[in-house]
């Protein structure tokens, strides 16, 4: 089967996603690893060669074995009650107890029997209505029977989960909001994009799944590298990665006023600089020791802080001559090493740079956590005129301030700020009805499109723009006057 295709096989060391209902969870497909979700513990093993989309029941020892499809038993007709009015709620329904459901279990009987049973022996199953049959069934099942279904990740089933998981790593961007946003963008194979997201990689991911390897992609990064957390769920291959470049929000500046260099890296190491990124600038051991400096006498701070360096000298000490030589030797090698490194990323920041100095970029994408105005003025510097641009923001305000920023500095047309409503619905026969939960807020969008800003003229014609700012009702009454 070809590789992401329908029919695709799960193989070792893919990027998978595990659903069960309407709860998703991405993993790694390794041997012998042991994987807890849902309160269900299990092993991937025997998934492996298996097609994405198949359903899986958990066995014993946590081996998963594919479910058998069984005909659903309605044939006979359920006896049901007409209201649910004269059943009480007061534990004693059912006859089977705690243990005894636990020495089915025990015994290995499937959970679909262990349901079976459960309906035999409640006392008020009859009773209820066949809508409340069904929910029962349904929380029954849900509850003992352990069913996972593997699928392939995808922008849309990766967005669902993160949203649904941890909204504030991608800044409470819903799915419906991301579709926008792709489609407002115009993201397709050959574009040349500017993604500057701290989303965890989620909007990253999404841009070079709709540009399937094809084009460029420059990711503007804060701090000192790029997460790309949720990029790696995605599990493109790897060429997708050869046009993905990064750039530093710290050197845009620079770059637009032609004093870039690559002399000056940010932080060296990428190591601190994400750190630093995870905990609002402070790495964790920084963290832990601030609070106990706070909480302990002073005397026992320094100890507390770095009690490594108390030890030190005595190793050294203990050490012998040929170990010393050894290390010299490891030093001189991570020296190089870290030389090299160092020379790969001059190297590619040299190269992002030339990119965006084209200023010819096709479309600008904005998802972060950052005000957008001073981001947006200075990014659209790189995309070329009549190339569309998207930013996201979890709040309207900043949006409004950008986008009369936006109007007053002109070069811009066609600019709107929207929000999209979204709504799910259950559909049953006779109980389709929207759910009842739904989701506050997905975010907001100003979209717009570049075009050449004329910033000579701006000055001496100033009455010029003002008359085109007019009402069209009064502009058309000046031009109609007799001359």
């Amino acid at each position: 089967a070809m590789e992401g295709g329908p029919g695709a096989r799960i193989r070792e060391g893919d990027c998978a996603v595990l659903k069960r209902d309407e709860v998703f969870k991405a993993v790694s497909v390794l041997r012998r690893r042991k994987i807890i979700f849902e309160k269900q513990w299990f092993y991937l093993d025997n998934a492996i060669g298996h097609i994405y989309g198949t359903t899986f029941e958990v066995t014993s020892g946590g081996n998963l074995q594919p479910k058998q499809e069984v005909e659903e038993t309605t044939t006979e007709t359920k006896e049901a009650g007409t209201d649910n009015r004269n059943i009480v709620d007061d534990g004693k329904s059912q006859k089977l107890t705690h243990d005894d459901i636990k020495a089915l279990k025990d015994k290995g009987i499937k959970g679909q029997e262990i349901v079976q049973q459960l309906i035999e022996n409640s006392t008020t199953f009859r009773d209820k209505t066949e809508f409340a049959q069904d929910k029962y069934i349904k929380k029954k099942k849900k509850k003992y029977e352990a069913v996972i279904t593997i699928v392939k990740p995808s922008t849309r089933i990766l967005s669902t989960m993160y949203y649904a998981r941890e909204p504030g790593k991608i800044n409470h961007l819903r799915y419906d909001t991301l579709a926008q946003m792709l489609t407002l963008g115009n993201v397709h194979a050959g574009t040349k994009m500017i993604v500057m997201e701290t989303c965890a990689g989620l909007v990253l991911g999404a841009v070079m799944e709709r540009m399937g390897g094809y084009g460029s992609i420059i990711q503007m990064y804060p701090g000192g590298g790029p997460v790309r957390a949720a990029t790696s769920c995605f599990g493109f291959p790897k060429p997708f990665f050869d046009n993905l470049h990064e750039f530093p929000l710290s050197k845009v500046q620079s770059l637009l006023s032609g004093t870039f260099t690559t002399e000056t890296l940010p932080a060296d190491s990428e190591e601190n600089a994400l750190v630093e990124e995870e905990s609002n600038g402070l790495s964790e051991e920084k963290q832990t020791s601030l609070q106990e400096t706070e909480e302990e006498p002073a005397t026992e701070a320094p100890m507390e802080i770095n009690p490594t360096e108390e030890q030190d000298p005595m190793d050294i000490n203990a050490e012998d001559v040929e170990f010393k030589e050894n290390k010299e030797k490891e030093n001189k090698e991570n020296v190089r090493e870290k030389q090299m490194k160092q020379w790969e990323r001059r190297k590619k920041l040299k190269e992002a740079a030339a990119l965006l100095r084209e200023k010819n970029a096709d479309g600008l994408i904005v998802a972060s956590k950052f005000h957008p105005t001073p981001l947006l003025l200075s990014l659209l510097e790189f995309v070329a005129p009549s190339r569309p641009f998207v930013v996201y923001c979890q709040y309207k305000e900043p949006l409004l301030e950008c986008y009369t920023k936006l109007r007053e500095r002109g070069g811009v047309i066609n600019l709107k700020l929207s929000e999209t409503w979204l709504r799910n619905y259950q559909v049953l026969p006779d109980r389709s009805h929207p759910k009842l939960t739904m989701s506050g807020g997905g975010g907001y969008l100003l979209s717009g499109i570049t075009v050449v800003l004329e910033k000579d003229k701006s000055d001496s014609s100033n009455s010029e723009a003002l008359k085109m700012e007019e009402p069209s009702s009064k502009r058309c009454k000046l031009q109609d006057l007799p001359c």
